[in-house]
């Protein structure tokens, strides 16, 4: 399978920066691997965490490696370690994962923008 990245600028994917054409079946690996995020929550914000935007990257990789970059709604958040393993336990179950590597990381920080418009609605932020 050759690498592909897909930089979650919000919950809606953009494009990311690719070699070549797209190896075959990595949209539907992940959409998989967007399903299997969907169901990690938050535990103070009751969305999940792909929707409120702290999933910034998702790499699947040769192997069925996948990195994942994520970020945390505020950075002393303590669950924090707790979360990491819950998105690693969840993307595992996908058919395809083998290993899981979740990077926490702090830049660009999180704020509201990065939630889905209905998530935002959800909230009565808008």
């Amino acid at each position: 399978m050759e690498d592909r990245g897909i930089d979650v600028a919000s919950p809606t994917l953009a494009a990311g920066d690719t070699q070549g054409p797209p190896a075959p079946g990595a949209d539907s690996l992940t959409e998989s691997i967007i399903a299997a995020l969907r169901t990690v929550h938050d535990p103070e914000i009751p969305v999940n965490i792909y929707d409120l935007g702290l999933i910034y990257r998702i790499e699947p990789k040769q192997r069925g490696l996948v990195e994942i970059d994520m970020t945390l709604t505020a950075p002393g958040c303590p669950v924090a370690g707790e979360m990491l393993k819950w998105v690693e336990t969840a993307v595992s179950g996908v058919e395809g994962i083998s290993t899981v590597d979740v990077h926490l990381v702090f830049d660009p920080p999180w704020d509201k923008s990065r939630m889905s418009e209905d998530v935002q609605l959800e909230l009565g932020l808008i």
